[in-house]
């Protein structure tokens, strides 16, 4: 089978060191093209690919069917709208855009052309969030009344990086949020309401770098947290129900392995540190009974993997654009909640 030809748009560290090497660790892809202004990079790591130094340029290319959008956020909209004027199927880092507007002219777009769009919600094959996944779904620990999930950081600092200026789509409800956002709406579909609290907690003129949303389903309550002043964090998950409770810490190690230079098929890869793995207590006949619970392996190849199926016609996109979509729409209430100090009642299409 002919390999599916990518362009890169960004080899920075969303595309050098997610993008690529997950993409370079299967068989069916081939990267082509790249967009950035570090040649050297490129020419050290991805020998053979050209080089452009502009998204018009890559997505003028024939040879590319494929083009991954790793750019700055407020950067996705009119990249993937011009990969995809141009015939190109196309993948977005997450956030998919920064408004619901522009998520929905993307979604008519690729349809209209009969091409791919998805997003790039990794974070699904997280080893924590598939152990919680497992748990949720298969009973264990019954009806779920809280889930709650943080991607708490220590950076007293503000780093110098687009990310955490004061600029439009940056803050870490945008780099942090969509993760924690798609997750539950993967475990618990679409939340009846929205209630948020959004603001700068290291210095007012800089990028938000604190959220506490809660979203509601009936008598549950799902809580996604974020905050940049946690020096010792408590736990990644905590799920409640009738029937026990999960605990886990510590965060998947996938994404400092890849800095590390490990990839998938390495013995190592994706597994938990037995120290972090959950503690999960449920009741028996002498009472409520607490005892580890080992990790699922993380796999963030599998979303490529899926892709590469999708695209010859083999099965479902790992992650449709409407369901990331979903996730700006949540981001919207929840800032819509925060500035207005109310809870939002969602309407969905």
């Amino acid at each position: 089978m002919a390999k599916i030809r990518v362009g890169l748009i960004g080899y920075g560290l969303s595309g050098a060191t997610f993008h690529a090497p997950l993409l370079q660790s299967l068989d069916d892809f081939e990267i082509r093209a790249v967009v950035t202004s570090r040649r050297d990079r490129v020419e050290a790591t991805l020998p053979g690919a050209r080089v452009f130094t502009s998204p018009e340029e890559l997505c003028r290319d024939a040879e590319v069917d494929l083009v991954v959008v790793a750019y700055p956020h407020a950067e996705h909209y009119r990249i993937a709208k011009l990969a995809l004027t141009h015939g190109k199927h196309v993948v977005v880092e997450k956030p998919f855009t920064l408004q619901v507007a522009e998520a929905d002219e993307l979604i008519q777009l690729a349809e209209s052309q009969n091409l791919i769009l998805s997003v790039f919600h990794n974070r699904r094959w997280d080893g924590d969030f598939l152990t919680v996944k497992e748990l949720v779904e298969n009973g264990t620990l019954g009806t779920i009344s809280t889930y709650e999930a943080h991607f708490d950081r220590y950076r007293p600092e503000v780093r110098p990086r687009w990310q955490e200026e004061n600029g439009v789509g940056a803050g870490t409800l945008y780099n942090l949020g969509p993760h924690l956002i798609d997750q539950a709406l993967v475990l618990f579909g679409l939340p009846e309401t929205v209630y948020a609290d959004v603001l700068s907690q290291r210095h007012p003129r800089i990028a938000t770098d604190y959220f506490h949303i809660v979203m509601g389903y009936g008598r549950m309550r799902v809580v996604l947290h974020s905050g940049s002043l946690v020096a010792n964090p408590g736990p990644r998950f905590a799920v409640h129900g009738d029937k026990g409770s999960f605990l886990k810490y510590g965060m998947d190690p996938q994404e400092d392995q890849l800095k590390a230079g490990i990839r998938p098929g390495h013995p190592q890869w994706g597994q938990d540190d037995e120290r972090y793995y959950g503690h999960l207590t449920v009741a028996d006949e002498s009472g409520l009974v607490t005892k580890k619970r080992s990790t699922r392996p993380g796999c963030y190849e599998v979303y490529y993997s899926k892709l590469a199926r999708a695209l010859c016609g083999e099965g479902p996109v790992p992650v449709t654009a409407t369901e990331a979509r979903h996730v700006i729409q949540v981001i919207e209430y929840a800032l819509e909640s925060s500035q207005e100090g109310r809870v939002i009642s969602c309407q969905w299409p």
